[in-house]
């Protein structure tokens, strides 16, 4: 069969996308530009004129993922004050997390490429990290002899953990109805807001 012809700004779209297919199809592991290419229908030299390495459409797909998950951090519904803001935002983070779970496994739950090498990468996840720091910098009652960022650190690390509950069979395993899943969001919201205060 003929190889495909796509132009160049096709080529890497499509080269991006059908690295995300292969990663949620089959895994990280599979993850080849070669494969890329013979899924495309193209010669096997042609994603390397977008990507030198498999490190590289990694990272771009990696960055695209940051990309969409801050632009839905920042596309929250706006709260009435700094702490019902940063309550969505929190509620943001996890529906974020079970709405697309291969996106959250590549930015949180996999070895990354080089920071050195991809520093686009970089840029992009700590810009998410930075929406949640702005909105802790807000609070009007949070300790001043605490940075932001190590209350940042503390929300992002409680949303991380109970996400990757949620997305998780524990609660079935342990017997944790769906009713105080409901309930547990708002709850460690209002703790984590006690906390700062």
């Amino acid at each position: 069969m003929a190889k495909r012809k796509l132009k160049p700004e096709d080529l890497r779209e499509a080269c991006v996308a059908e690295a995300l297919k292969i990663i949620g199809e089959s895994g990280l592991e599979q993850l080849s530009l070669r494969e890329v290419a013979r899924r495309l229908n193209v010669s096997h030299q042609a994603p390397y004129r977008h990507f030198p390495s498999r490190d590289h459409i990694l990272a771009e797909v990696v960055s695209r993922a940051f990309v969409a998950f801050a632009d839905y951090l920042d596309n929250r519904p706006a709260g009435v004050g700094p702490a019902e803001d940063l309550a969505n935002m929190g509620k943001a983070y996890l529906t974020y997390a079970q709405m697309h779970p291969l996106h959250y496994r590549l930015m949180f739950e996999t070895q990354l490429p080089d920071p050195d090498l991809h520093p686009e990468m970089m840029l992009r996840a700590r810009h998410a990290f930075a929406l949640l720091s702005d909105a802790v910098a807000r609070l009007p009652n949070r300790r001043a002899d605490v940075p932001p960022l190590m209350d940042a650190l503390f929300i992002w690390s409680t949303m991380h953990g109970l996400s990757s509950i949620l997305r998780s069979h524990a609660p079935e395993t342990l017997g944790i109805r769906g009713d105080l899943l409901d309930s547990v969001v708002p709850l460690v919201l209002q703790r984590i807001s006690i906390a700062l205060g």
